[in-house]
């Protein structure tokens, strides 16, 4: 997919042999940043720089990467790219890059001991681009998986989904999702469940994480293995505030896909960058956020790989 919002690129670095990776989203010359955090088992980075009452306005980049907390070294990479592109926060003496950065747990379908590096940070930002971005199980969305209310046997392949919307008067916006969510994958259109918790390790058939849970249905811990994160890029002008705001009605593209979403096991995330070309209703960003996310998850299941190790969409849609 081509995301084409003046400003931005997307790169990924991926290791298809220990089934991890990230995915960067760079605005080297700076986007007014903010989130939105509902999950309570979030892993993350610099994230104070995106509060409204704090100094800095602006962020160069923000990386999504796997490995668990392990994963959270792959920023420096990006750190790095950035300095030597004297792109970030100015402090009289050069500059300091603002890269916000979340991690997903990823450790149990490869190698636990593969996690992004470093030089996989740098890597994603070099590989950064606007067209023919890759999707599925690349980048950040490698090892990834959903349903895991039933545990990793029992799960499917998750990965990683772009969509992109316009406006008549000029507006882009784009949004790039991980899932690797504890609950189900749901088409938000009909409410169809798209990849998420089978019946067991063995069956091709939905069991449907909503059932299970309300029927207590629940296996036993460690359960802290889920998250779903979501970067929204737009052109519009936003102050932090207002992107708050826009990053809190987002989030409903989360919710309206992923069920159970936001649970205590998921630390979900949704980042939002402006770059502040035009002026355009708040409300209307925030619905066309909620839109953009949306559509994104249902294409990170859609497009997602099982490499042999977990079924994919795409093998239930041939059973």
């Amino acid at each position: 997919m081509d995301i084409n919002v003046t400003g931005f690129r997307i790169g990924h670095a991926s290791d298809f042999k220990g089934l991890t990776g990230c995915t960067v989203v760079l605005c080297e010359d700076g986007a007014v940043a903010a989130m939105d955090l509902r999950g309570t088992a979030s892993g993350s980075r610099q994230l104070d720089s995106l509060y409204p009452i704090h100094l800095a306005e602006k962020a160069q980049a923000v990386l999504l990467a796997g490995g668990s907390g392990f994963g959270l070294q792959a920023a420096d990479g990006v750190v790095r790219y950035l300095e030597e592109r004297q792109k970030g926060f100015a402090v009289g003496v050069g500059v300091v890059p603002l890269v916000p950065t979340a991690v997903v747990f990823d450790l149990l379908l490869g190698d636990a001991k593969a996690r992004p590096t470093p030089e996989m940070g740098y890597q994603a930002c070099v590989e950064a681009r606007t067209q023919a971005l890759a999707e599925g199980s690349v980048g950040v969305g490698t090892g990834t998986k959903v349903g895991n209310i039933g545990g990793v046997m029992r799960a499917m392949k998750g990965g990683f989904g772009l969509a992109r919307l316009s406006g008549r008067d000029g507006l882009e916006i784009f949004a790039a999702v991980v899932v690797n969510s504890f609950g189900d994958v749901r088409d938000y259109r009909t409410g169809e469940i798209l990849a998420g918790v089978r019946g067991d390790a063995h069956s091709m058939t939905l069991a449907d994480s909503n059932s299970l849970l309300l029927n207590e249905v629940i296996p036993t811990p460690p359960l802290f293995q889920n998250t779903t994160l979501a970067v929204v890029g737009t052109n519009a002008r936003l102050s932090k505030v207002e992107a708050t705001k826009v990053a809190q009605m987002a989030m409903n593209g989360v919710i309206k896909s992923i069920s159970p979403a936001l649970t205590t096991y998921d630390g979900d995330i949704l980042f939002v960058l402006a770059t502040g070309e035009l002026c355009v209703d708040l409300n209307r960003i925030g619905y066309l956020g909620e839109l953009a996310v949306a559509e994104a998850v249902q294409r990170a299941v859609k497009l997602a790989d099982g490499f042999g190790v977990l079924p994919a969409y795409r093998d239930l849609k041939r059973n």
